[in-house]
């Protein structure tokens, strides 16, 4: 077997949470083993294995020390890869099951939200040498002191991307329950579009503004390290969306001025009164957010009146509570005058490589929301994305007018 002919395989929860589908999952990894490759799969935790073991470790402790919660999550992924271990084995075709100490993910100490320091490689080159389909428990890393950390929910993916760097892999295929990336939600928007191809920098933005088909660090760690992607469903054949540099694209490659409409309903909008507008006061306020871990996503200042400011910004949902402890310490230290906090909003994005040569795709966007009478409070911009918050109950409404807008629905 050619030893430089590697591919790895990523599984969702979805595509493990029954023992069917785990079945399914050890046919795709023989069959291409028998076509004379080397197969690393990566799997998540079965189904809401996560979710349950969250739970029960609520019914434990109100606040879980980081650290063991990593150590009880890790479970989850440990389980999925036995399992699909055993059914390889059973299928006659030899397997071994790894987890993240065993293979050497060497992550910082960063527990729930590791990053990734190092990948060995010489035991699973070792396990293909002795004929084994290697499954890599997901989701999990060691630190140098030894202890188990986690990468983020949906950080199987960034396993996934980080082993086809270390090992040199041609491409890394992430299977999940849908066929690809689409120009908007499936759900939202029946008659979305699959796309072919995307550049690494539009994925990002995707990702980032709310689309779940994969992992944001993911998709970083792809870019930095030159690994292409290729999402695709596990229950289909169907040729998914590849994601490489743009570099990788023929002459033919979809150059939409848009390529897809993405929304998070998962953001809260902090607006902080009365800040005093002199050089500095900013930079303090967010560097306490970030001492904090807190990731700020739009910013808005308003303009100074009486030498003072107004702050809005926007963060996820789950760092609201840190960020109130956050804005209450600088309460005394910069005599913020009042503080506003609204969950009722959302975000949503228009993405697109195209856009960098094409003026007036932000009025376009702006007229069709305002034709609806969907008021926009906070616009973020960049070459190739375009966001809007605006009120929760009209984002879904929002993504359905821009879709059409932007003509991104099947031919």
């Amino acid at each position: 077997m050619d030893e430089n002919n590697i591919v790895v395989m990523k599984f969702g929860g979805t595509s493990v949470g029954t023992v069917e589908k785990i079945n399914n999952v050890a046919d795709r990894a023989i069959k291409a083993n028998k076509e004379g490759k080397n197969v690393v799969i990566t799997v998540s935790a079965m189904g809401d294995t996560t979710d349950d073991l969250i739970e029960l470790s609520a019914k434990i402790s109100e606040k879980p020390s980081r650290r063991e919660m990593d150590m009880l999550l890790s479970t989850g992924e440990q389980v999925s890869s036995s399992l699909v271990a055993m059914a390889i084995i059973e299928k006659g075709s030899k397997a071994v099951s790894l987890t993240g100490y065993q293979v050497g993910i060497l992550t910082d100490d960063t527990f729930s939200e590791a990053k990734i320091l190092d990948v060995g490689k010489e035991r699973i080159l070792s396990e293909f040498s002795n004929g084994n389909i290697v499954i890599v428990a997901g989701f999990q890393g060691i630190t140098e002191k030894g202890d188990i950390t986690t990468l983020g929910r949906g950080g199987s993916d960034t396993t996934a991307v980080a082993l086809a760097a270390a090992l040199d892999a041609k491409y890394c295929e992430i299977f999940s329950d849908v066929d690809g990336v689409f120009t908007a939600d499936p759900n939202v928007i029946p008659d979305a579009r699959k796309i072919n191809k995307l550049s690494y920098d539009e994925m990002l933005e995707l990702a980032s503004s709310g689309a779940k088909v994969l992992h944001l660090r993911a998709v970083e760690y792809a870019k930095n390290h030159g690994v292409i992607i290729h999402a695709r469903s596990s229950f289909n054949n169907n040729e998914g969306t590849w994601i490489m540099d743009t570099e990788g694209f023929n002459d033919k490659m979809e150059q939409a001025v848009v390529s897809g409409v993405s929304y998070d309903t998962n953001q809260v909008k902090i607006s902080v009164f009365g800040i005093p507008d002199e050089p500095g006061v900013a930079a303090r306020l967010f560097s306490e957010f970030a001492a904090a871990h807190i990731n700020v996503d739009m910013i808005v200042q308003n303009v100074s009146e009486k030498g003072k400011a107004a702050i809005s910004l926007t963060i996820k949902n789950e760092d609201l509570d840190i960020a109130k402890k956050v804005i209450e310490k600088m309460k005394t230290t910069f005599s913020i005058e009042s503080v506003q906090i609204d969950t009722d909003i959302a975000k949503v994005s228009i993405v697109g490589a195209g856009m960098k040569s094409h003026p007036g795709v932000a009025s376009k966007m702006f007229s069709c929301l305002g034709e609806n009478n969907i008021n926009i409070e906070m616009i973020s911009t960049s070459p190739i994305i375009i966001s809007c918050v605006l009120r929760k109950d009209r984002v879904k409404e929002a993504v359905k007018l821009l879709h059409e807008c932007f003509t991104l629905e099947k031919e």
